[in-house]
């Protein structure tokens, strides 16, 4: 297959409401969509999941736009033909990081490869599932009456597991009013690594509250950390800011970082290495799970196909189109039903891209051919 134009779209989505993390509130997606368009016609969409600022990983917004447009998109112009893409990793090797940057264009590729053999892409990537049941993370409320509301909509609305962001100070006492109210309900706490090893024994109260898992509560590299406080902790410890390669997957397991690992595709450069990570954990005896970043459409829809892989045992953050925005970028919108998001039989992603909704939220386009 020959790439014969590639546009980036910077585009700017304003959330419904705030989302707010022990790190910072996000209020707004500056995300940039990638449309690689083959010789015979043929499109993929792509999605770049960075933020604005590198408060999550050492990307951003900008410096993923850079890489693109300086060196990704050049050398892939200059490559005659294109088979597979896995046959984008050697390209792309050749730096170092910028895992999001690439991550855009390969999910991009793997788009327009699936279309072309006229197949859904959860097919081609190997999924199984028809349907796949779905969670929900829910930010930081100035109160808990909010917060608790917020919490029974969702679990009304059929998800099927809950994220509750949270921080030293606003977390025990959170927990201890959700669980009052909702005994029952499939709960997991995500402290974006606002804790550090000497927080342990407040971290062990969380034991009480019958938790699904805690994501991410020490810091990025901690995986020595992260296994000294596992071994104290009866709730499973999820990595996911930590794992953004196969190689750090392997070091979480063969350390005993975690007893569950959260895969992102857009995080460890694209679904050829979620796959391989994928793959690895289910080897390993490792528990996996789809996370989410806050997509558009188009980034929800490549991560619905991956979660299709047998491997990924729990809800994944793949909430329905109107979770944040008032008008998605792709029709139909992805919905919910019963808590289960169902896999479009349609090649590709499975979803057509709004062009008259996307132009309304793009602020720059770059063509390159």
């Amino acid at each position: 297959m020959r790439i014969e134009h590639i546009t980036i779209y910077k585009i700017e989505m304003p959330l419904k409401e705030p989302f707010v993390t022990a790190i910072t509130s996000v209020n707004k997606r500056s995300l940039l969509i990638a449309e690689i368009e083959l010789a015979d016609g043929i499109v993929g969409w792509g999605e770049c999941s960075a933020f604005e600022t590198p408060w999550y990983t050492e990307e951003s917004t900008e410096t993923c736009l850079y890489m693109m447009k300086e060196l990704l998109i050049p050398d892939l112009l200059e490559v005659e033909e294109v088979g597979h893409p896995d046959d984008l990793a050697p390209i792309f090797n050749r730096y170092k990081g910028h895992h999001m940057a690439k991550a855009c264009l390969e999910t991009a590729f793997w788009d327009a490869y699936a279309k072309s053999l006229g197949t859904p892409l959860a097919e081609v990537l190997g999924g199984r599932r028809c349907e796949i049941e779905v969670g929900i993370a829910i930010g930081m409320k100035d109160d808990t009456d909010a917060l608790l509301f917020k919490i029974e909509e969702a679990l009304e609305s059929g998800y099927k597991r809950i994220k509750l962001k949270v921080k030293p100070g606003e977390d025990v006492s959170v927990l201890a009013a959700v669980r009052s109210r909702f005994p029952d309900a499939p709960l997991m706490t995500d402290a974006n690594s606002s804790y550090v090893l000497d927080d342990m024994e407040r971290l062990k109260e969380q034991d009480q509250f019958n938790l699904v898992m805690i994501e991410q509560p020490l810091g990025v590299g901690d995986f020595v950390e992260h296994a000294k406080l596992q071994k104290t902790l009866s709730t499973a410890i999820c990595l996911d800011e930590s794992i953004t390669s196969f190689h750090d997957a392997k070091t979480a397991i063969a350390l005993g970082s975690c007893d569950i690992i959260a895969i992102k595709h857009s995080r460890v450069g694209g679904l050829t290495q979620a796959m391989k990570i994928h793959d690895y954990c289910k080897k390993h005896h490792m528990k996996v799970w789809a996370g989410g970043m806050i997509e558009s459409g188009i980034g929800k829809a490549h991560n619905i196909a991956l979660a299709t892989l047998d491997g990924f045992e729990f809800p994944g953050d793949i909430t329905a189109s109107s979770r944040y925005w008032e008008k998605d970028i792709i029709q139909p919108e992805i919905e919910l039903i019963n808590g289960k998001v169902m896999i479009p039989d349609k090649p590709g992603i499975g979803y057509d891209v709004n062009r008259e909704q996307l132009k309304k939220y793009t602020v720059e386009t770059f063509k390159f051919a």
